[in-house]
């Protein structure tokens, strides 16, 4: 039997203690697996889990997890640095796969330790992929000299199929022109609501994230949706997997749908009660966007963009044709990928890409892809 040990690093959300719903939702995935890895370490924001060395046994239970943390079997320690993860990942039996189900950047930056060292990567962090171009290349070929595997489809699209896609097309020669899409579950339901491609609507602008952010379709601060910088990480990604170069998310114009008078807000809670209190005073932005995208009969979407030939990534409001792919959404993600054997009917990925469960799903599909290949 092939032996695997697997390391899940996932942060508590709040005060809320766990490892957050993707993190449980992944655990529980892990329990219904018929030849499961061993779960050798378990970290989180506040506490780390570790099978004892040098036996690593017992293993921590997948779904019984915060019953045996109680207990005196497992090792337990605070929040341990990334060097700390690797050194003792490298040292369990069989090979080692870091499952990080963070956004946390010094971890990311510390994926080529665990490469170096055999230690395979499986995460939808998008920091390592998306920072400097020193930091992605560093990371592939950390990947190469330590026989390990990276896997990080859920950093673009959720559990929509763009990387792996767009690798299979440039592995068997096909030639991309333009990508174009909506990479935001977030904006694309704001902007279907604020301006539904088959109806009217009289919602205002700051009612509709308001609202958004009260049941959780935001982040808790609605300004890391509405800058667009998470946005322009997927397309950076993108952008590299196919062999554009690009330095990095701020390197391109990405349209900021933050007031400007509000962009200086602390990111405390007291300054995003205040930025969603004074949002309502910048509502006609907004609303003179749609009246222009209506005159000129079209529906307001927020869309990325790449373009092959000229290397131009964008990032904005645009006006889309009624009746289009991008026009009818409303939550969910949408890429079209123009190609030279598909001319100019794209290939078109779209549906639903959020949620806990559904994200840790993609993150075990990776998980398998990557204990089958290490077989």
């Amino acid at each position: 039997m092939d032996l695997f040990s697997i390391s899940l690093v996932s942060h508590q959300v709040g005060d809320r203690p766990g490892v957050g719903g993707v993190g449980n939702a992944f655990l529980e995935q892990l329990g219904q697996l018929s030849n499961p890895p061993k779960l050798v370490l378990l970290a989180r924001s506040t506490q780390t889990l570790l099978s004892p060395a040098p036996a690593y046994s017992p293993c921590i239970p997948f779904t019984q997890w915060e019953d045996a943390a109680n207990s005196p079997s497992l090792a337990k320690s605070n929040a341990l640095p990334p060097a700390e993860i690797a050194a003792f990942l490298a040292s369990a039996p069989g090979r080692a796969i870091l499952v990080d189900n963070t956004s946390d950047l010094a971890l990311a930056q510390a994926y080529p330790i665990f490469l170096e060292r055999g230690i395979s990567v499986v995460t939808p962090n998008k920091k390592g992929f998306s920072e400097d171009i020193s930091l992605f290349n560093d990371i592939f070929s950390s990947a190469v000299r330590g026989n390990a595997l990276v896997y990080h489809q859920c950093t673009v699209g959720g559990t929509l199929p763009v990387l792996s896609t767009l690798r299979d097309l440039i592995a068997t020669g096909d030639e991309i022109i333009r990508i174009e899409g909506v990479l935001s579950g977030s904006l694309s339901l704001l902007l279907g609501e604020f301006m539904p491609g088959n109806g009217t609507s009289s919602a205002q602008w700051s009612s509709l994230v308001s609202h958004a952010k009260d049941i959780g379709h935001t982040e808790p601060d609605p300004r890391e949706d509405l800058n667009g910088l998470d946005f322009a990480r997927k397309l950076t990604i993108i952008a590299r997997v196919i062999g554009v170069e690009v330095t990095s998310p701020e390197s391109f114009p990405v349209e900021s749908l933050i007031p400007f008078e509000l962009s200086s807000l602390p990111s405390s809670a007291e300054g995003i009660a205040q930025f969603m209190s004074e949002l309502p005073k910048f509502d006609a932005h907004m609303d003179a966007a749609k009246n222009a995208a209506e005159k000129q009969g079209k529906i307001l979407r927020y869309v990325g963009s790449i373009d092959v030939p000229t290397g131009a990534i964008e990032v904005g409001l645009r006006h889309v044709e009624k009746g289009s792919p991008i026009s009818d959404l409303q939550g969910s993600q949408i890429v079209s990928i123009y190609t030279k054997r598909y001319g100019t009917n794209p290939l078109i990925l779209q549906g639903g890409g959020g949620g806990g469960e559904i994200t840790a799903m993609g993150l075990m599909a990776d998980l398998l892809k990557v204990m089958e290949r290490l077989k």
